[in-house]
């Protein structure tokens, strides 16, 4: 089977390019290399994966892409993540998740495309979990607190418009705090992959306000096994891909100091505005409808995570 990965040199992609490559398939990657590295699809590209360096935001070369190589299954992940930078810019934030979403749907239809797998996020589409009944299914109200939560959903519109348009499969998936191997510690990061740089690097992880705030933690691996099944199947709409569970920042700081420095104590500091305070993801429909639930306990991806850098 021919597949597409956009975002494929990123940290969640690559691991997924990996996998698709492990299972024989034939892996064609899209990336502009702003955020993704090369290096992630080092052992990809010599076991025969392909690279094309491209962005989303081009229309015209997306066409070309989709004419040329026909994948019969499109994996999206090519995104704007940082939160901070969709606040700053909201324009370039929705470039590149709602415009560049738009051109990879368009090149999977005239591909003649058989699935598009758009990888979204969760805690950003609910927005805050405090005060509603953990954790959160897909029916939950959507209310994000930035505009890379709404230009996330906004592309999840566009997955359904094209079914209803065209009778392009797709499929969303909602992803928990996502962490594992080849997550960047440094700058704008997932929390694990900083804490674990700390960790590694011998310095005290900064905790913001008290700790208290809890988030969804799932391991890349399960991630990955979720976009696979999703391919496999022949569902439509929104899928949660989470744990279910709330870990706490402090608890994670504890079980990472369980598994490497005993003086491995947080620093304080303020309480950054607007962010969620509790959040986790119901993932009973991605049970019951793709076969898929999450196999990695947290100290179990922790202990992976840590022995990669």
């Amino acid at each position: 089977m021919r597949t597409l990965v956009t975002g494929g040199a990123g940290f969640i992609g690559s691991n997924l390019v990996d996998a698709l490559l492990e299972r024989g398939e034939e892996v064609i990657v899209v990336d502009d290399l702003s955020t993704g590295r090369r290096e992630n699809l080092d052992e990809a590209l010599a076991a025969g994966a392909e690279l094309l360096e491209a962005d989303v935001r081009d229309a015209a070369a997306m066409g070309e892409i989709g004419r040329s190589r026909k994948p019969e299954v499109v994996f999206h992940l090519a995104a704007q993540i940082d939160v901070r930078r969709s606040v700053a810019e909201p324009d370039f934030d929705a470039s590149i998740n709602v415009g560049g979403t738009a051109n990879m749907l368009e090149a999977a239809r005239e591909a003649g495309s058989r699935r598009f797998v758009f990888v979204s996020t969760g805690g950003a589409i609910y927005g805050e979990g405090e005060g509603k009944p953990l954790p959160l299914a897909e029916d939950a109200a959507v209310e994000p607190l930035s505009p890379y939560g709404q230009s996330k959903f906004a592309g999840e519109g566009y997955v359904a418009l094209y079914r209803r348009l065209h009778g392009l499969s797709g499929i969303s998936l909602r992803l928990g705090n996502v962490y594992g191997q080849r997550q960047d510690p440094l700058g704008e990061a997932g929390v694990v992959a900083i804490f674990c740089g700390k960790l590694r690097d011998g310095g005290p992880p900064t905790v913001f306000g008290d700790g208290s705030q809890t988030r969804d933690y799932i391991h890349v691996g399960d991630v990955v096994t979720a976009a696979l099944a999703a391919a496999a199947s022949e569902a439509e709409g929104s899928f949660n891909v989470g744990t279910g569970i709330e870990t706490s920042v402090l608890a994670l700081v504890e079980s990472l100091r369980d598994l490497g420095d005993p003086g491995f104590e947080p620093e304080f500091a303020p309480e950054r505005p607007g962010e969620v305070q509790r959040i986790a993801l119901d993932f009973g429909r991605a049970e019951s409808e793709l076969g898929w639930r999450p196999q990695t306990e947290l100290a179990q991806g922790l202990a992976r995570t840590l022995d990669s850098y």
